[in-house]
């Protein structure tokens, strides 16, 4: 197991600033992923020849799957939509 750092980290990611009205592809979410893989094994201080599961390190941070928070931002502003259509 790998040590974590002390601090905690939350799902407020610079990368998904706007993402609420993004037209997301496959291949968005694919490059996405990479990226937030290679920030978690910086933060965590693992190489990639570790081998260590990138579902292990995301939960020793407490962080959750890019692709998760996509769809949780999407339709948390699909709710805002609607509440103003009634107004």
């Amino acid at each position: 197991m790998v040590e974590m750092p002390p601090q905690s980290f939350n799902n407020d990611w610079s990368a998904l600033h706007g993402n609420e009205t993004w037209p997301v592809r496959k291949e968005n979410v694919v490059a996405l992923q990479r990226a937030e893989l290679r920030m978690v094994g910086w933060m965590c201080g693992v190489k990639l020849k570790d081998r260590f599961p990138s579902k292990e390190l995301r939960e020793g941070l407490g962080i959750d799957d890019i692709a998760l928070v996509l769809q949780q931002n999407r339709l948390q502003w699909f709710g805002h939509v609607l509440r103003k259509e009634r107004w």
